[in-house]
């Protein structure tokens, strides 16, 4: 039995989601920066997450599997990247943006949260999301 790849995903619908996992990466550490866990772990899942619905906003004929497998890559290049420091990468990381984007510094954890969100994203949209959110038209496969 083949799949289809969700084709045509609705931009307007992504990119809520998009900007609803940021706004929730954000509140998880302004209002529970002070539980252990949420603050080492929630954000990195979240962000992780958001890229996700990112990739299917900016690539929204792509199949979950690439879709998974593009924000794996992504994600975890990032993590390796901060194995990095030279001063030009360091003073990017100093500022808010960067170090939001970039991180700090490498932590095995994170690569587990990473996959964790990205998980999330498979989960949601394959069960959570209304097909009319994420497919359109099927295409000829």
């Amino acid at each position: 039995m083949s799949t289809l790849p969700p084709a045509n995903r609705n931009r307007l619908v992504y990119g809520l989601l998009v900007l609803s996992t940021l706004l929730m990466g954000l509140a998880s550490r302004h209002f529970f920066g002070d539980v252990p866990f949420v603050k080492r772990y929630a954000g990195d899942a979240l962000w992780a997450l958001m890229v996700y619905f990112g990739f299917a906003l900016l690539f929204n004929t792509w199949s979950i599997n690439a879709l998974a497998l593009a924000t794996i890559v992504f994600s975890f290049g990032i993590e390796i990247s901060q194995l990095y420091h030279a001063p030009w990468i360091d003073s990017i990381r100093a500022t808010r943006l960067g170090g939001l984007v970039l991180g700090y510094a490498f932590v095995w954890s994170d690569l587990l949260c990473y996959s964790v969100g990205v998980l999330a994203g498979v989960v949601l949209e394959t069960y959570a999301l209304p097909k009319r959110f994420r497919v359109g038209k099927k295409t000829g496969y």
